[in-house]
């Protein structure tokens, strides 16, 4: 059993603690084939959307609560990482209607995707910048009462089963950051295809998309024009902290596997767990999962307790517990020996799922970036 008693800790209200035990509960009664990724996918969506878990991926009035999301992302990857994806897309997905879509935009898409009843995707990367987004080189150009798109993403989360993309493309105000703009696009637009689906070592969906003289009605625009650098990072700003929440739960499994394997495992007639070599390793475990548990919690409150922007604490929270739960992982596969590396075992499974979230939604070079040129700018403001 997972350790739950981090939930005692300031951080969490009684409500956190009773949606925490509602995550596990449906968590538990998921049905995953993963032998067909996409149609896993939809099916976890349906579930999760059946079940209520969805309702905090987006709201009517523009809050998050980041901790609950939180709770959902860290419970549903200790079970299974697609389910923590399929849950996470739902947010991101639809984090820019949330935040920036008018009355209509959100009553179009939020209650279908919170009910599960349509899949939601975030397209921002590009074949020639990834975490480089003011290099965006996708195009959005006035024709009317319509913009037409031109160019590629790529590395799109969803892509190729989606109903819905928040899609990030130049339409020219301004140079670099300035001028990209943030649209609601939908996948039977004419001139609009998937033209890869790519495959990873921890199978999700994903796509390389292609937009040809794509229409789009004026009133798909999120926010205003030129406005969709900001649109991209304040989603950002909620979303990333919640990576680093799935990582912990990633983590939270890796700790809970090998606990099991040293107390069962004999070696030389006693218990692996009597080694003080594994005795360092698994202090070693629960020191970074503690750690990672600190500085998710500590982003997620900070924003919940109306800080604008939490950039500093979420990319420190994602740093350190997408890397550290590699270490965990890592360890849990040592001490799993030839087991370890076993198709379908827990651990192996993990090891494969983790490596992505040290990528995705900023790199942990960039997060370090980042990091840095935060303290450095609180250091020279003298706060």
């Amino acid at each position: 059993m997972a350790d739950q008693s981090y939930l005692h800790w300031p951080f969490f209200d009684p409500a956190h603690r009773d949606w925490a035990a509602r995550v596990e509960e449906v968590a538990q009664s998921l049905e995953v084939d993963h032998s067909d990724t996409d149609t896993a996918c939809r099916a976890l969506v349906a579930q999760m959307g059946a079940a209520g878990l969805l309702q905090p991926t987006s709201s009517d009035d523009g809050r998050f609560d980041l901790r609950t999301l939180c709770l959902a992302r860290e419970t549903l990857a200790r079970h299974d990482g697609l389910a923590d994806f399929a849950f996470a897309m739902q947010g991101l997905g639809t984090g820019a209607i949330t935040l920036f879509g008018t009355e209509a935009q959100k009553a179009e898409w939020l209650p279908k995707t919170r009910a599960g009843e349509a899949i939601a995707a975030f397209a921002l990367t590009e074949p020639g910048s990834g975490s480089d987004v003011a290099n965006s080189t996708m195009t959005a150009t006035r024709d009317g009462d319509d913009y037409i798109l031109n160019g590629e993403k790529t590395w799109i989360s969803n892509g190729g089963i989606a109903d819905v993309y928040t899609l990030f493309a130049r339409t020219g105000e301004a140079p670099g950051a300035k001028g990209l703009s943030a649209f609601i696009v939908t996948p039977d637009l004419l001139g609009f295809e998937i033209a890869e689906r790519l495959d990873t070592i921890a199978p999700h969906p994903l796509a390389t998309l292609r937009f040809t003289d794509c229409r789009v009605p004026a009133d798909a625009l999120l926010g205003a024009p030129g406005q969709g650098f900001k649109v991209a990072m304040s989603v950002l700003d909620v979303f990333r902290a919640t990576v680093a929440a799935a990582a912990l739960g990633f983590a939270r499994r890796a700790l809970d596997e090998a606990l099991a394997r040293v107390t069962t495992r004999q070696i030389a007639g006693s218990p692996l767990a009597d080694l003080q070599m594994v005795q360092g390793h698994i202090a070693d475990m629960a020191v970074d999962v503690d750690a990672s548990a600190l500085l998710v919690y500590r982003a997620a409150w900070t924003r919940d307790s109306g800080a604008p922007r939490i950039t500093r604490e979420a990319a420190m929270a994602k740093l350190f517990a997408t890397d550290q739960a590699q270490q965990v992982i890592d360890k849990a596969v040592q001490l799993f020996g030839g087991d370890g590396v076993r198709s379908g075992m827990a651990v192996e499974t993990l090891y494969r799922e983790i490596r992505a979230l040290r990528i995705y939604e900023g790199a942990s070079d960039v997060q370090k970036i980042i990091i840095a040129r935060q303290t450095l700018a609180a250091f020279e403001g003298g706060t």
